[in-house]
């Protein structure tokens, strides 16, 4: 392979980061591998163009171990190890691991050259125990592991875990009071690890933005959301993303999303005799007002009851009408009903499918069906998958409403119940629904209609 001067090298990044040609069209071009353009991509990223300059190309035994070390440590990929610490060719890593792996460290001795040069016989002796300078040697390693521990203490403020850059932060700090080869010890790193975190303390964070917009998200839904409807969120505001960037990102934050999860289990009962499971677990429409569902959920607070009954829309999930009642009475249904038909338009002949409550067995809420044309379904007795639907947004109101903030009363938990349902139509965000919301999802298909 030519020898490149480190211009050639340069102007073939350059051509690369200007974004019209990819890494083997330009790699073909200056007839190298196409590896080799990635190695110097990547060098030029962590050291800028004085990656090129090799004041040396000797390694000792001490840095050989800490790039191995290092990967062993963080699992970065060698390729990537290779330009951090500013390695011509990630081959020579794969040597390193290969060598240390059969003979151990001795793999790792540079091998001399011609005459071995004379040595003079520098070993300084050790001070003798107990005297005045082994004992300033003492104090001064207390002091420095003092000074250490108690910066640890202050940066973790709590957090749980010691990372290495709060590590490497301390020894930073303290690197004009005590030696840094003795503060890496005393922190149990690697000093190329220290070196790693203070370049990228030295630089700007490429997603400070990103990370005050996703912030700025979970707030507004107040924790509600994870990390895969902030990415879709993310994209609906014109940013593309991946989302385990996102995840990652959240994770440096400190942000968790605070929903807990539910699973239904039931078993196989037999099939209603009031009206047939029409539905059959089919939980997909092709337009709105094709196929609604229902039922009926308790909520139990400060020794008061609170009965909620919505109808949803397999369209789109949207939450098309629902009441609300301290007893379980036949009005909570026909209430809700009664908001439910103002949707219907001409020719609309929905399924309603429920379970076999005794609200859905009355002659009076049958009648009311058959008078709109609407075709009663009902699930098999005891099985809540058959409204499996119905069921994932009664668990999806507790955990991210009951179960995530604190009430005054019962009053003021029906005032936040009515927000989260339009919360949840209007601005809660479906992937199925491609990152929009119940109402935008339907606005958006009438409009294309």
């Amino acid at each position: 392979m030519a020898k490149f001067n480190i211009e050639e090298k340069v102007e073939a990044v350059i051509r690369y980061q200007q974004g019209s040609e990819g890494v083997k069209f330009i790699a073909k071009s200056i007839g190298v591998h196409h590896t080799v353009l990635l190695n110097w991509i990547k060098q030029v990223e962590h050291h800028g163009a004085d990656a090129f300059i090799k004041p040396y190309t000797s390694y000792t035994t001490e840095f050989k171990l800490d790039v191995l070390n290092y990967i062993k440590e963080t699992g970065t990929s060698i390729r990537e190890t290779a330009a951090i610490f500013n390695i011509a060719t990630h081959s020579t890593i794969q040597k390193w691991q290969k060598g240390f792996e059969l003979h151990g460290i001795d793999a790792l001795k540079p091998t001399q050259k011609g005459r071995p040069p004379m040595k003079k016989e520098t070993n300084k002796p050790q001070p003798v125990e107990g005297s005045e300078e082994a004992l300033r040697a003492e104090i001064k390693r207390l002091r420095m592991e003092n000074a250490y521990f108690k910066k640890v203490e202050c940066l973790n403020s709590g957090k749980g875990k010691i990372t290495e850059q709060d590590k490497a932060q301390v020894i930073y700090e303290l690197r004009h009071e005590f030696k840094v080869i003795d503060l890496v010890k005393v922190a149990g790193i690697a000093r190329s690890t220290y070196y790693y975190w203070i370049k990228q303390m030295n630089r700007p964070d490429k997603y400070q933005e990103i990370k005050e917009l996703i912030k700025c998200i979970f707030e507004e839904h107040q924790g509600r959301y994870g990390y895969r409807r902030i990415t879709l969120e993310l994209r609906n505001r014109g940013i593309k993303i991946n989302h385990k960037t996102v995840r990652r990102l959240m994770n440096e934050m400190g942000l968790k999303c605070l929903v807990r999860m539910k699973k239904y289990r039931s078993y196989r009962g037999k099939v209603g005799k009031i009206a047939p499971n029409i539905l059959e677990r089919d939980f997909t429409a092709s337009e709105p007002n094709e196929k609604w569902v229902t039922d009926v959920t308790e909520f139990h607070l400060y020794g008061e009851k609170l009965y909620l009954s919505p109808v949803l829309d397999l369209y789109n999930g949207e939450i098309i009408a629902y009441s609300m009642e301290k007893r379980p009475v036949y009005q909570l249904v026909s209430k809700m009903m009664d908001r439910a038909l103002e949707r219907l338009k001409d020719g609309d002949a929905p399924i309603l499918h429920s379970d076999q409550g005794w609200h859905y067995q009355m002659k009076q809420y049958q009648h009311t069906l058959k008078e709109h044309g609407i075709t009663q379904s009902m699930s098999r007795k005891g099985n809540c998958l058959d409204n499996a639907v119905m069921e994932n947004f009664f668990g999806i109101l507790k955990s991210e409403l009951l179960y995530l903030k604190e009430f005054e009363s019962m009053e003021h938990f029906k005032v936040e119940l009515e927000k989260y349902i339009y919360y949840y139509n209007h601005k809660r965000i479906k992937a199925k629904l491609k990152g929009k919301s119940p109402v935008q999802y339907r606005t958006l298909a009438q409009v294309a209609a």
